[in-house]
């Protein structure tokens, strides 16, 4: 029997190779996991509008800070040795990366992966998914739920272990991988997010200081 994480609900087909999952699968929200191809589920409003904002910051940052790409579901990021095929909402994938991007997929873990959970997704994103980017060695995972209104930062440590990492005193997030980036949280709760102009200017702002 094939081993899988995904909900019985949601498997779609099982016994796939990766490479029929690429060509009949990848394009379409799908994910797979040892064989197995199974479909996720639609965003809900916040979901869409958090991972919107999100991309706007990290575009602004990198077309001034121009060290990574930046992807978003339903690309893929392949981890072989694994055997998952994930989506993640975003992937940061520095120049510095040794494993491959195509035009399709990241052969091999990214340097982030975002999640923004979603009420069907609140045990793969918080569970499977913590556990297998941190068996990938994804260097940080982030966990932004709507739902608790909370992120949850983690960044792997020479062990290869997941160490949860804290918003400053003014509730800014900092990463090393990608310097003078301040995240916000609390603005990922408020009812209006800022507009694409508004972040540019943001941005602009933390990479000038």
């Amino acid at each position: 029997m094939v081993e899988t994480f995904a909900p019985p609900k949601n498997i779609v087909a099982t016994g796939v190779s990766i490479e029929e999952y690429m060509d009949r699968y990848a394009a379409d929200f799908h994910e797979w996991v040892k064989g197995d191809v199974f479909k996720t589920s639609p965003v809900s409003r916040w979901h869409d509008l958090i991972s919107t904002y999100l991309r706007q910051v990290f575009d602004a940052y990198f077309s001034l800070n121009p060290i990574v790409q930046v992807v978003a579901a339903p690309f893929v990021m392949r981890v072989d040795n694994l055997e998952i095929a994930r989506e993640p909402d975003l992937q940061i994938i520095l120049n510095t990366n040794p494993g491959t991007f195509t035009d399709t997929a990241m052969l091999g873990p990214a340097d982030i992966c975002l999640e923004v959970v979603s009420p069907e997704s609140v045990e793969r994103d918080h569970g499977t998914k913590f556990a297998e980017y941190e068996r990938a060695g994804v260097g940080e995972y982030w966990i932004i739920d709507p739902i608790r209104r909370e992120c949850r930062f983690y960044q792997l440590n020479e062990a290869g272990i997941y160490i949860a990492a804290q918003p400053d005193e003014n509730g800014a997030y900092h990463t090393p991988k990608l310097p003078r980036l301040a995240l916000h949280v609390p603005t990922f709760w408020q009812d209006e997010l800022p507009d694409f102009f508004a972040v540019g200017q943001a941005v602009q702002a933390m990479l000038e200081t």
